[in-house]
């Protein structure tokens, strides 16, 4: 039996996790430039050459998931990974080396940058599908555009990624069709690529223990929930009950006893918070004076899955006795209040 003045550091409640106050920025990427070309991007290509019977005209090209775009008379050019400036030099170059022109006059532009549509889901505050800024594809922005974790956020994030191209390439190989007895082709099957699953653990990524992947089009992130064990209070309440955790803050005796309607005897004084640790073998059992605890000391933080019982003494049972006494003799009820 422990008093609260003499319970080892080892057996006190933990403190409440402020997911807020974690440093996350290593959950941030490299900014990318906005005039760095990446797959998805439309961009207008401009050429204006020596051959006078070719007009002079602007053609939309997208870059495809290597890269590279195909442009019209030249063929297909690697632009991925360079800025515009670059990429207008780089087709400009290839069409005199290849032969094409003399003397081109290359323009790009970007007509529309490739988003990155991620679904949020779980303890954040907005949960849905956001698309991420351009160049910020990190899991820290998909966690802003949520708007932030909720208060009863785990410290697990989950990211699941199915590439719809694997599905692309699998209906696109040639399959061998069956036929029933009927004569009648059998459907064909395609199967579905097992998603790709990162778990990353908020602390661990704080301190610089990992480092999260990027975002593609299409990932799904899951934000697990803290899941608390409730207090439960019992005895000489008038409402005992099991009373949910708060995830962000702490939970002291007289709250819990607030929880449950407060004593049902005005002579209730001692209170057991019986707590059950995980390495410990046998309950630990603290003994706590609610007037002590009105003054300050003994109110206790407890931890989930504390039970706090509010015990019958001597005092109480007399109480209980006279009040019992009372009624009979009176007929009817008798409330202490």
């Amino acid at each position: 039996m422990y008093r609260v003045a003499n319970l080892p550091p080892d057996l006190t409640a933990p403190a409440p996790l402020d997911l807020a106050a974690l440093n996350l920025s290593n959950l941030t990427d490299q900014s990318i430039s906005s005039e760095v070309i990446q797959p998805g991007d439309v961009l207008d290509l401009t050429m204006i050459t020596d051959f006078t019977k070719l007009e002079t005209t602007t053609t939309p090209v997208r870059v495809a998931d290597d890269g590279t775009i195909t442009a019209p008379l030249i063929g297909r050019l690697l632009v991925g990974g360079m800025e515009i400036k670059q990429a207008e030099q780089h087709v400009n170059t290839q069409s005199i080396v290849r032969g094409i022109f003399r003397n081109p006059n290359v323009t790009l532009t970007m007509r529309k940058c490739h988003t990155c549509k991620v679904t949020v889901v779980g303890a954040v505050n907005k949960p849905g599908t956001h698309v991420l800024p351009r160049g910020s594809t990190s899991l820290m922005a998909a966690l802003l555009a949520a708007e932030g974790l909720a208060k009863d956020a785990g410290t697990e994030v989950e990211i699941r990624r199915t590439d719809s191209r694997d599905v692309a390439r699998s209906m696109s190989q040639p399959h061998q069709p069956s036929f029933a007895p009927d004569g009648l082709a059998s459907p064909v099957s395609y199967e579905q690529p097992s998603p790709l699953v990162w778990k990353v653990d908020l602390l661990t990524a704080a301190s610089g223990g990992m480092k999260p992947p990027d975002l593609s089009d299409g990932d799904v992130v899951h934000v697990s929930r803290r899941k608390l064990q409730p207090v439960h209070v019992i005895g000489l309440v008038r409402a005992p009950d099991a009373f949910e955790y708060p995830p962000d803050e702490e939970l002291r005796v007289l709250d819990a006893l607030a929880l449950a309607g407060g004593c049902s005897n005005p002579l209730a004084e001692k209170v057991l918070v019986i707590r059950n640790l995980p390495d410990k073998g046998e309950p630990v059992r603290i003994e706590i004076s609610i007037q002590d605890a009105k003054n300050g000391r003994d109110n206790l933080v407890l931890a989930p899955g504390d039970i706090v019982s509010v015990e019958q003494t001597a005092a109480t049972a007399a109480a209980d006795l006279i009040k019992t006494f009372v009624r009979v003799s009176l007929g009817g009820t008798l409330s202490w209040f």
